[in-house]
């Protein structure tokens, strides 16, 4: 099956978020409050759930943990250097530059297991699980130190960033879940994936920003085209297999992470901008997974 078709669902369920927004009469608040579900509970959830059911020994997961820890650095870098380049402002690149670093992880999961089944799955939880704590330390860190917050009451408050800690320690501890709880989190996971899609697609927004088009032409070169390069160099100069080098790839040329947003606005920061990196970044990123992907296989 051609690539572009195994993404068109996915892309096709954000459309669909827009419309029942801006057509069907499905308010803001009510995507406000289902966002806050998905990003409180159901994705948490499914996150604590992939990690915690995916074997994780440093003799196969090393590899694919050194090249995700790579392309997150090589993002946080190349995001901010925009800071001395196009000298934006201190609270616009606290707020725009997560967007060239953080993945949108609802797209990712949704895909992998569209191109690679339970394998892909498997492996994209890995990189989800060790991506997600160091962007949103990143993340965090920037806007508390602009906006005077408390940065470990902050971290201690992100809901992904704990139910992945969460995850990997009740993994390497060897928990084994009840089976009744253990099918709620299946439910709650597989919720997770298409709500939070679907609050994407309703996020979008097309007003007219005051910011600078050259920060956002910035971010969304970054983290359409420059960090999925990174991360297919990186997966050659680690010799990853064929399915880690793929699902590295995927993931770097995920559009930013709709929760860029919610956290922008709810600590501070410049929500408008972010919220239109966002809007361009997702219907641009249509376009280029499909032509990553064709490149990596």
């Amino acid at each position: 099956m051609s690539v572009a078709l195994l993404v068109l669902p996915d892309f096709l369920l954000i459309a669909f978020g827009w419309l029942l927004n801006r057509k069907l009469g499905f308010t803001r608040e009510f995507f406000t409050g289902l966002e806050k579900l998905v990003y409180y509970v159901l994705f948490p959830a499914l996150l604590f759930q992939s990690i915690l059911r995916t074997p994780i020994t440093m003799g196969t997961a090393a590899d694919i943990f050194l090249a995700t820890g790579a392309v997150a650095v090589v993002g946080i870098a190349l995001s901010w250097l925009a800071l001395p380049v196009l000298r934006a402002t201190p609270i616009e690149m606290a707020s725009a530059a997560q967007c060239g670093y953080r993945f949108n992880t609802y797209i990712a999961l949704a895909l992998a297991p569209s191109i690679a089944g339970a394998s892909g799955q498997s492996t994209m939880a890995l990189i989800v699980g060790f991506a997600v704590p160091m962007v949103n330390f990143a993340a965090v860190y920037a806007l508390a130190r602009h906006q005077g917050t408390h940065f470990a009451r902050a971290l201690l408050r992100n809901p992904l960033l704990m139910s992945t800690v969460l995850g990997v320690v009740c993994n390497l501890a060897g928990l084994v879940l009840p089976s009744p709880i253990d099918t709620l989190l299946a439910r709650l996971g597989a919720a997770a994936v298409a709500l939070g899609i679907l609050c994407v697609g309703a996020s979008l927004v097309w007003q007219p920003s005051q910011s600078k088009l050259s920060l956002v032409t910035w971010i969304l070169s970054i983290k359409l085209i420059a960090l999925p390069a990174c991360a297919w160099l990186i997966a050659l100069w680690l010799n990853l297999d064929p399915l880690k080098r793929q699902m590295l790839v995927l993931f770097s040329a995920m559009p930013p992470a709709s929760a860029a947003y919610v956290m922008a606005v709810r600590m501070g920061g410049d929500g408008r901008l972010v919220g239109l990196i966002i809007s361009i970044g997702t219907p641009v990123a249509a376009l280029t997974i499909p032509l990553w992907l064709l490149l990596v296989s």
